[in-house]
């Protein structure tokens, strides 16, 4: 299982320097890869593009650009621009987001989220690809093809956790980016499904990229009473809550990997043995526990 790191979203007043600080640090440190979210921050392609440039050898991936807001034609062109800047560096992670956002916010109509993302699929895939793309559906038309330049295809993972989802990443996506999903979903859910459809599709084994809060600590009360706090809203959105359930779990807290050295090598490699290909570590303590926190990652590496 390869270790990655989640990258904060940079503020203040030169947000890419400390960007491209923060990658180059985990480049250095050996991981495998370094993930960032597309909220309400900053472009997380642009952002990757201007950090991952001055970065090699790390891998970058988004942990997910939403698809409603971009047209596919549009995020190819861009995925591609940056997989250029990053020398074929870039997986993209694609999602639904939520309705609160998506309908709520942007005024897209969330109504028929399966059908708008196999259509979506339809038109990036081969984009992404260096085809063109013809299509005529129900929430997604497109008849263009791209001169975008790009050292190669751009892997793409979807943000899919319901089974419609998993079987949709599965037979014509690279694999899943999973988010408040616990090791007994990844192992009773998650892999059989995706793998079962990436089978039956004649595709390779796909790549399930798992992203869970970290906390390496003496306090593990603390920790978890923390992780209440910051990660809330995500026991509340359907989709976060309906993998929380089937964890068991009664909020995000119960599923972030918390405790001292050993007890979180045993939570991680639970994920390992239940299938996940990559863990990504998203540290959210700073202080002695935040650098303990990565200390103890950076033994995993070897």
């Amino acid at each position: 299982m390869r270790i990655g790191v989640s990258l904060q979203d940079p503020s203040g007043p030169s947000p890419m320097t400390a960007l491209r600080e923060e990658l180059q640090r985990a480049a250095d440190q050996g991981f495998a890869s370094a993930w960032m979210s597309n909220i309400f921050g900053v472009d997380a392609l642009t952002a990757l593009a201007v950090a991952g440039s001055g970065v090699p050898g790390i891998e970058v991936g988004t942990a997910v650009v939403p698809t409603y807001p971009r047209h596919p034609a549009v995020l190819a062109q861009q995925a591609r621009t940056v997989a250029a800047a990053v020398d074929g560096r870039l997986v993209l992670g694609i999602g639904l987001s939520h309705k609160i956002v998506i309908e709520d916010m942007y005024g897209y109509d969330f109504s028929k989220p399966i059908l708008h993302m196999r259509e979506y699929l339809a038109v990036l895939l081969p984009l992404l690809d260096g085809q063109p793309a013809a299509f005529t559906g129900t929430t997604v038309r497109a008849n263009i093809g791209l001169t975008t330049p790009s050292p190669g295809r751009v892997p793409v993972v979807i943000a899919a956790l319901g089974a419609q989802m998993l079987r949709l990443a599965g037979s014509q996506a690279d694999g899943t980016v999973l988010w408040m999903t616990g090791p007994a979903t990844v192992r009773d859910h998650v892999v059989p499904v995706i793998t079962e459809a990436a089978a039956g599709a004649g595709r390779p084994s796909p790549r399930v990229v798992c992203l869970l809060p970290v906390c390496v600590t003496g306090d593990p009360d603390g920790a978890r009473e923390r992780a209440t706090r910051v990660f809330a809203i995500y026991g509340q959105l359907p989709s976060y809550r309906a993998m929380l359930d089937r964890e068991g779990a009664a909020g995000p807290a119960d599923v972030a990997i918390v405790g001292d050295e050993d007890t979180v090598a045993g939570q991680i490699s639970l994920l390992a043995e239940a299938g996940a290909t990559d863990f990504v570590a998203v540290e959210y303590t700073g202080g002695p526990d935040g650098a303990r926190t990565r200390a103890f990652l950076r033994t995993l590496l070897t």
